[in-house]
């Protein structure tokens, strides 16, 4: 049966340094370098900031990222409609800020989750977004797997393989909807990063029943969402059915220094993350 666990710690992100805090007694080693020129987050980080910013203000940015912001908190039944993507500004915003939030919150996750980082020839980003999340998972396997990116966003998959090239990783991108695609053959690691919360319950729910029984052929199968209770009414009865088969449930809470673009847009925008949260559930 599964677990459920609080994980809680500090990872600082500023020249390699590691902090005293740990999670289960055990040290959070640092897992990027932002001194380093070489490191491929960085190269992320600064691509993103030199297109994003090419033809949009500072400005701009931050004030479409809080209207971005608004749209997740109060106007969550407006997502499946793709109104998060909607603009330009808000695209910029949600690869500028999200997309490394995403990205640090993940590599925590599947550093912690046993079995997570075994090798597995392949990674099925659902509603991959920008890639951030599976670029995340498949960069901290070694060899990293190829990665089938979906989503039905047009500029998002455009976006990951830009994402999954910076970080050299072999990948190919699909327009499709995550509800009605066809797995590919083989096994393989399955993600869906903040990308259930986005469909109808209608389109959701029969994927519980693929994700486990692709789980029972030997995938590994890991969903993130928000933690925040009304962000997924579905979660429990989710929960229940992984844990059921064998799995386990998961909270996050990581506090991190944020890379400067994006503790930028955090202190612009009114917000504050620096401490990064989500769920998961792992089978």
């Amino acid at each position: 049966m599964g677990t459920h666990r609080r994980a809680r710690g500090w990872i600082r992100l500023i020249g390699g340094r590691e902090t005293a805090c740990s999670i289960g007694g055990r040290p959070i080693r640092p897992t990027f370098d932002l001194s380093s020129s070489s490191d491929p987050f960085v190269a992320w980080l600064a691509s993103l900031e030199a297109k994003h910013l090419r033809e949009l203000t500072f400005r701009e940015v931050s004030r479409s990222l809080r209207a971005l912001s608004a749209t997740y908190v109060e106007r969550r039944h407006t997502l499946t409609d793709g109104a998060a993507l909607s603009g330009r500004g808000k695209r910029a915003a949600f690869a500028l800020y999200y997309g490394p939030l995403h990205h640090l919150l993940v590599t925590h996750i599947v550093r912690e989750l046993p079995s997570a980082l075994d090798r597995v020839p392949m990674l099925v980003d659902l509603g991959c977004g920008t890639g951030a999340a599976g670029a995340a998972w498949a960069a901290a396997v070694t060899p990293p797997p190829r990665i089938v990116g979906l989503d039905i966003h047009p500029w998002a998959v455009r976006e990951a393989a830009e994402t999954y090239r910076t970080f050299g990783l072999a990948a190919t991108t699909h327009q499709h909807d995550i509800a009605t695609v066809t797995f590919p053959k083989g096994r393989a690691a399955i993600l869906a990063a903040f990308a259930l919360n986005e469909l109808t319950d209608t389109a959701r729910e029969p994927l519980l029943a693929r994700l486990a029984e692709r789980a029972e052929h030997g995938d590994r199968v890991l969903v993130i969402e928000p933690l925040a209770g009304g962000v997924a009414r579905w979660w429990n009865r989710w929960r229940d059915t992984i844990e059921h088969a064998g799995g386990r449930a998961d909270e996050w809470r990581i506090r991190v220094e944020l890379p400067a673009i994006v503790a930028k847009l955090d202190r612009a925008a009114g917000l504050n993350h620096r401490e990064i949260t989500g769920r998961s559930l792992f089978l």
